[in-house]
This record gives structure tokens, sequence and C-alpha cells, in this order.
């Protein structure tokens, strides 16, 4: 059992960007059901960040008091003086404020509903006109729907924010015009290295490094390719494809990256690139007569030539070079710097102003919400079960140093991954309060209050097996293995 990952920095800074991401996202998704629940007169009883199990950090009632380290009774439950009724229930100032000790979620306790808290005690009383089982079935289901919605605006927002100050990168796959490499496992559904990505579907990609797109390469049934620069080649994609790809991204094998010219930034001093007299911009031909048309062919002369002389043949502002007698030293190196994927290929930054940015985050947040459903259906297959993870796995995606874009980019897409697990139609989560409101408005019935208690309580067993597994493959994963 290996625990040296503890001892890491990165494994601190992927740590607390976690912490930080799931604060905001768990406030912004409880913040859509308090907002609803204000706007249509619901009694909000708590909202807190974190879980306060006996104990919170801070708790906050306008007007009334602020406690630090307090202790108290549970979520859900009402102070003593709000029993009454006596307080304006319709009013910001009557829902009480807090942080919790537990760093894992948050909640929000509306007034009149069966929830985590399971509080059927209050339940058994006559509605009251701020509880929000005496509201519409209308409101009702908004109220429910808000941190679903509130967390697909969060998502949107940040894309528009990250365009807005950074621009979008776009690499068009026909540009990457040395094609791909491929793994075995594409390879073995028909893929082939130097195949130029053309269409998946019978819909034209766009971006390289754009998620959106690259998914939908990932879960096409037909993928269209050109191979050899002149021949156009439809690839049926087996059954079972997506999930050996997860296998393969366990052991850190990519289905494919693209093939790189070697293309000189910068030299080592000393060493045979220097000596040479290579420049930045130089760009790699042939060594001894040999074609090296990318980094992999380039790499593999050299190191049949380790300590040896080579005539290495290079292109230079339109014009072929060749430089004789060049020293490779003992490892097969040059000593070059190598230009990266946007230098050598045909790039283009797209800058949006404002109120460009806006719809650009909208479409890049549905755009990758739509992508994250059509993913869901892997979860359901044995292989797809233990690919489940839970804090460590969602933690291990964000950057090993700290980076702001980075850190955005994977909250927004956590957030969109918050909104639609959320959806599912499970007791205890918003989906399956939205499915029994649904029933109800089509029915014109209300599930029975005791039929509510025994769908929470199921539906609170499911979340906490699926938590149960997701932790397992995770210590399997980080720690065991």
């Amino acid at each position: 059992m290996d625990l040296s990952f503890l001892l890491t920095q990165s494994f601190w800074i992927k740590t607390l960007e976690l912490v930080l991401a799931l604060s905001i996202l768990v406030v912004f998704h409880e913040l859509g059901h308090y907002s609803f629940a204000r706007l249509f007169g619901v009694w909000v009883e708590k909202f807190y960040m974190f879980f306060n199990y006996k104990f919170s950090l801070v708790k906050w009632k306008p007007g009334k008091y602020l406690k630090w380290f307090s202790l108290g009774s549970e979520m859900g439950a009402m102070e003593e003086e709000d029993k009454t009724g006596s307080e304006n229930k319709n009013s910001w100032r009557a829902t009480e404020y807090g942080i919790g000790w537990i760093p894992l979620g948050g909640y929000c306790a509306i007034s009149g509903m069966i929830d985590e808290s399971m509080n059927t005690e209050a339940m058994k009383q006559p509605a009251k006109p701020w509880e929000f089982r005496s509201k519409a079935a209308w409101k009702r289901l908004l109220i429910m729907l808000g941190g679903v919605l509130f967390n697909l605006l969060l998502a949107m927002i940040i894309y528009s924010g990250i365009v807005f100050s950074q621009g979008e990168k776009v690499i068009r796959f026909t540009d990457i015009t040395e094609g791909m490499e491929f793994s075995e496992t594409a390879h073995k559904a028909g893929f082939a290295d130097g195949d130029i990505i053309l269409m998946a579907d019978g819909h034209e990609l766009e971006n390289m490094v754009d998620q959106t797109d690259y998914n939908d390469l990932l879960f096409a049934k037909e993928v269209t390719v050109l191979r050899n620069h002149k021949d156009t080649v439809n690839i049926s994609i087996p059954k079972g494809f997506i999930t050996d790809l997860e296998r393969d991204a366990k052991e850190g094998i990519a289905f494919m990256t693209p093939r790189m010219p070697v293309v000189v930034k910068g030299t080592l001093l000393h060493q045979g690139g220097e000596k040479a007299g290579l420049k930045e911009g130089d760009r790699m031909v042939a060594v001894n007569n040999v074609p090296t048309p990318t980094f992999t062919e380039f790499t593999t002369e050299l190191l049949k030539n380790k300590g040896k002389t080579i005539s290495l043949q290079f292109n230079r502002d339109g014009r072929t070079m060749v430089a004789p007698n060049v020293s490779v030293d003992a490892s097969g190196k040059l000593g070059i710097l190598l230009a990266d994927l946007f230098t050598v290929y045909n790039t283009q930054t797209i800058h949006y102003n404002f109120f460009q940015s806006i719809p650009r985050g909208i479409k890049m947040g549905w755009d990758q919400t739509i992508s994250y459903i059509k993913q869901l259906k892997v979860i359901f297959t044995p292989e797809g079960a233990k690919s489940v993870g839970s804090f460590g796995t969602i933690g291990s995606i964000f950057p090993s140093t700290w980076n702001w874009v980075g850190f955005w980019n994977i909250t927004a897409f956590i957030s969109i991954i918050l909104a639609v697990m959320n959806l599912l139609p499970i007791p205890a989560l918003d989906g399956g309060h939205v499915l029994f409101l649904l029933f109800e408005m089509i029915t014109r019935r209300k599930p029975s209050l005791k039929f509510m208690e025994v769908a929470q309580m199921v539906g609170m067993g499911l979340i906490l097996a699926l938590m149960l597994l997701a932790i397992g493959n995770d210590i399997f994963r980080f720690i065991i293995k």
C-alpha cells in the first residue's frame, strides 16, 4: 500500500483545487434552490456550505445571533424560537446561514419537504402557507430544478469568462497535416498511423482542442479519415471501443496523439544541433537520407546512430539544406528544443468581446452538457462501474501546478456533471423529486407521505452504495494499486 503521494506538493495543490471547486459548485447549486424558494415565498430554514453534523464553524441568523464554533442541532431542524411560527418566514432574515465542518458539499433545508433531514414529524402537521408542500406543483418543480439550472448557468458563465479573457484556440483536425498516431486499441478498430480525422458520424469535426469535438469522435459509430493524403476511408467503430479506451487511459495510453514534425525552437550549448548551425524554425526532413517526417521516425533514426555522426537534411525558409557530420550523443540526441503543437501547425486564436463571449459560452456549456449525457451510457456497464470514482478521481483531473484557466475549465465541467447527475431519477436526488412532481402534475395525485419517506430512504441507500463503490475504486486505484 503506497501512501507516498500524500507527501507531494501536487497532491496538496489538487486537494485545494478540489475543495475550492466543490465549495463554489455546491453553494451555487443550493443557491438555485434557495432563489426559487424565496421567489415563491417558501421558507428556507437553513443554508449551509459544507455539512454541520453536530457542529458548525459559523452560524448566523440575521438580526439575532452570530455564533462561532457552535454545537447545534442537525440539518433541517428548526430553532426553538422558530417553532412558534411567529416569525415572518417570507424573508431572507428567517434563514440560518452557516459553514459546517465536513467539506464534502452543503445543503439548503426547505420547509415542508421530505429531504435528507427526514423530518417527518413536521410533515404530519397541517401545511403552512410558507411551506414547500403548500405551493402549486409547477412552483415546486421549479424549486427542485433550481440547483440544476444554476449549475448549468454557472458553467456557461465560466466558459464565457474564459473565452472573453483568453480567447479560443482553434486547430482543425485537417490542419494536422501529418495526421495522428494511434494506440494499439485504435489500430485494432481500423485506424492507421498518419490518418487525418475528417468526420464523426457524418459531422465535420472543427477543433481538435475542443473537448466537445473530441468526445464526438470518441463516441461515434463511424469515423471518416483521410489516409495517405489521398484516400477517404470510413471506419466502423466496434462495440466496446470506448470501454477499451478507458482501460488504456488508466494505464496512461492515449487514444491518439498528433504526429509532430521536428521543428527547432532552440539549441543547447556545445551539442550537435548548435554545432550544426540549426536555427529556430528549421524543420527536420531526413537522417542519412532516411525520411523523418515526424518525431517518431526522427528519434528512431537518432537512436540507431548513438555516438556517431549523421547527415542531417532540413528545411529552412522554404529551402532544403544539408548539414554533414552532425554529432549524435550517447543518448541518441542532438541537444535541440522542439516547437510545440501550436507553433508547428496552423493555429487560430479567436478573440471575443464581452457581448460575443456570452453566446459562445452558452454554446460551449450546452455542447459539453449534451456530450456528457452521451457518455453516461458507459457508466451502466460492468467496465463503466469500475471507472466510477469519488473525490480522488475528481481531484486527479485538476492541474498539478496552480493554473487559473485550467482550474476554471475543470470547475465548469464538474458543474455540468453535478447538474446532469442530479437529474437522474433517483429518490433523494433532485431528479427523483422532479419525477414525483411530474407524476403529480399528470395524474393530479400527490404521492403519500409514507411513499415519499420510503422512496427517500431507498434513494439515500442507492446513493450510499454508489459512494461506497466510488470510494472503493479510488482506494484500489490510488492506494492499493
